[in-house]
């Protein structure tokens, strides 16, 4: 398992437990007090790393290389039950937004969400995330369907941003997602959008728009990501985590501006630490969330979803 720089006393804590357990192990000393005391100890120290975390230290965690990602979800969610469908029937598929129909008990959704990957050669694959202007035309087609067929959505969220190739935007990528946002905000269907890791900029925003709009506790959701905010105002990286700090992008903070509606908790150490209870986490909220809204009429889902967003913000005359 991979430690962030901010985990390393908890690494050595662990170490330490499991060194003090293979000795007890191989000979006939009675360590079982000393474990107990280190495990007591790795306990404390994990609530008070994770109970203090800064806003830098919750974009780390975002991007830990072990959290799971939209498919990790989707596949733990519906089981066999999920079939992709690919293509935006323009252009190609993008495979760094995914989606289909899947299952959850005997509710039928629409599952999209961007895709990242897991070594080298599965990141350049998924392009680390970052959809192409068909991969938005692909989101919306399939929420298209999905409203043909009356089925709810869901969207995870999980991208440094858009990509921001010279063939993107040639293809039209700003128009794409302006285009995903205005039909978002008039889909007849109800919207359940989780942000799962990183929600950057007009990037996430392309399938971000929903009824409910749900973020786990160490994602982050922001206009643009510390490292690019630190490079513009002081022309270096240097300065990520102040700018982290300013950005307020973390779940406690998107909460207060009322731009998500609420945080899911994730396991102590982070989704990554014990994934069972995450994925379940997110079951039950996508069914509460949708108990919430299936009984809505389209007119009242549109309606809230049109007042929710003209809400947001604060304006003076």
């Amino acid at each position: 398992m991979e430690y962030l720089d901010f985990e390393l006393p908890i690494k050595e804590l662990k170490e330490q437990f499991e060194k003090a357990c293979a000795i007890g192990e191989e000979s006939e000393v009675d360590v079982t007090d000393t474990c107990k005391q280190i495990e007591k100890k790795l306990q404390e120290t994990k609530k008070e790393i994770y109970k203090n975390l800064t806003p830098w230290q919750r974009v780390q965690l975002s991007r830990h290389p072990s959290r799971p990602y939209t498919l990790d979800y989707i596949n733990a969610i519906c089981g066999d039950s999920f079939l992709e469908l690919h293509g935006d029937r323009t252009v190609k598929d993008d495979k760094a937004m995914i989606g289909g129909l899947g299952k959850i008990g005997n509710q039928s959704f629409m599952f999209i969400g961007q895709q990242k990957g897991y070594n080298t050669k599965t990141r350049q694959y998924r392009n680390f995330g970052m959809a192409n202007p068909e991969g938005y035309r692909k989101a919306l087609r399939l929420m298209k369907s999905a409203e043909k067929f009356n089925l709810p959505v869901v969207t995870f969220v999980d991208t440094p941003g858009a990509y921001p190739g010279l063939e993107a935007e040639e293809r039209g990528q700003g128009e794409a997602i302006a285009r995903n946002i205005l039909e978002m905000t008039r889909l007849k269907v109800p919207i359940i959008v989780i942000i799962i890791g990183e929600g950057a900029s007009g990037g996430a925003l392309g399938i971000g728009v929903g009824d409910k709009v749900l973020m786990l506790e160490n994602a982050w959701y922001s206009v643009i990501s510390p490292e690019n905010c630190s490079s513009i105002l002081w022309r270096s990286w240097e300065q990520k985590e102040q700018a982290a700090e300013a950005l307020k992008l973390t779940a406690k903070d998107s909460v207060k501006l009322k731009v998500v509606d609420s945080i899911i908790r994730e396991p102590l150490g982070g989704a990554h630490s014990d994934r069972e209870t995450t994925f379940e986490t997110v079951r039950d909220t996508i069914l509460s969330s949708y108990e919430e809204l299936k009984n809505l009429s389209p007119e009242q889902l549109v309606g809230k979803r049109m007042d929710k967003y003209a809400s947001m913000g604060v304006f003076k005359d």
